[in-house]
């Protein structure tokens, strides 16, 4: 009952092209604002979400809880944006991954090689910011083939889907370690039905088809937070944070620079101050300093399928 406006969501995403973009925006605004008074019980937070796995090991070195920053570059503005974002975190000592849209703007491959080199990673968000690779089975495999080859090429392991938008069988057809397309809840995406976790999982390889781990976020979106709810500071940031530490699951977020300023010439009416990002990171040092295991999306992968967790196919405490 909650989302039984996916069909609007999908008329919308086939008209998107034709519409201008401030007026997306307002109209995203208000429809945010409808499914927000209607999904209070389950966002930010599904409780739900937070049951853990019976012989659940727990996080290396004893840890409370496991943080995985990464952030999706929709388009070449944020592409130019990423060094600065880098910086940012090196200065606060974090790191994370940075997806690219492989074929709709001009990656720089000597920024993809001075992030790896600088201890983050780089991953694949498709090949054009758009749900065209989910029209059918065969149109994501035509997909599948190209980013396949930018994967080899990026010497990258993991993959994200532009909007969120996921079919897990499918994603089969990637060679990838890691798929980060799903979320725990999230009503204001096109594909709003969430996965209610707040932990990986391995989707187990059908057909001759690899498998590979699921990092869904568990953080709300920034874009959605401060660009269509147009909330003024991280309280809700703060929130689900400190939820997701109590359960002892994994903080995920992701996090766009395209949408973030940067101090430099005046702020846009899609955009928000990237303080809001700098105060979370101050918060979880000075909240939770020496708690969290943060690591990589590719290291929490390599982790989730290690048989030493025994959790790949763990079942949920009641």
């Amino acid at each position: 009952m909650l989302f039984n406006d996916a069909t609007l969501s999908k008329y919308y995403y086939y008209i998107k092209p034709f519409v201008p973009r401030r007026v997306q925006i307002q109209v995203r605004r208000w429809a945010a604002a409808r499914k927000r008074q209607l999904c209070t019980e389950l966002w930010p937070i599904d409780r739900e979400a937070g049951k853990r796995f019976d012989e659940w090991p727990g996080w290396p070195d004893n840890k409370r809880f496991a943080l995985v920053l990464t952030h999706d570059v929709d388009t070449f503005k944020g592409h130019e944006r990423c060094h600065r974002l880098m910086q940012l975190e090196q200065e606060m000592g974090f790191r994370s991954s940075f997806n690219f849209v492989a074929a709709e703007y001009e990656v720089s491959g000597e920024l993809r090689r001075y992030l790896t080199a600088q201890g983050f990673e780089v991953g694949v968000h498709g090949l054009v910011h758009s749900r065209k690779m989910y029209e059918s089975e065969r149109t994501f495999q035509q997909h599948a083939v190209a980013i396949n080859r930018f994967l080899r090429e990026w010497q990258a392991v993991g993959f994200r889907s532009p909007c969120m938008y996921h079919n897990l069988d499918w994603l089969q057809e990637l060679d990838i370690e890691y798929d980060a397309s799903t979320f725990d809840t999230d009503p204001f995406e096109p594909q709003p039905t969430g996965v209610g976790r707040i932990f990986p999982f391995c989707v187990d390889g059908s057909q001759g088809r690899r498998g590979y781990v699921e990092l869904p976020y568990t953080l709300p979106q920034d874009f959605t937070l401060f660009v269509l709810l147009q909330e003024k500071g991280i309280a809700i940031w703060q929130e689900k944070l400190d939820w997701i530490a109590a359960c002892g699951g994994m903080a995920l977020l992701n996090t766009h620079p395209d949408y973030m300023h940067f101090d430099i010439g005046q702020k846009g009416y899609e955009e928000y101050p990237v303080q809001h990002y700098r105060e979370l990171l101050t918060y979880l040092r000075e909240q939770y300093e020496g708690t969290y295991w943060h690591v990589l999306p590719k290291e929490m992968a390599e982790f989730w399928k290690a048989p030493v967790t025994g959790i790949e196919h763990g079942k949920l405490l009641q």
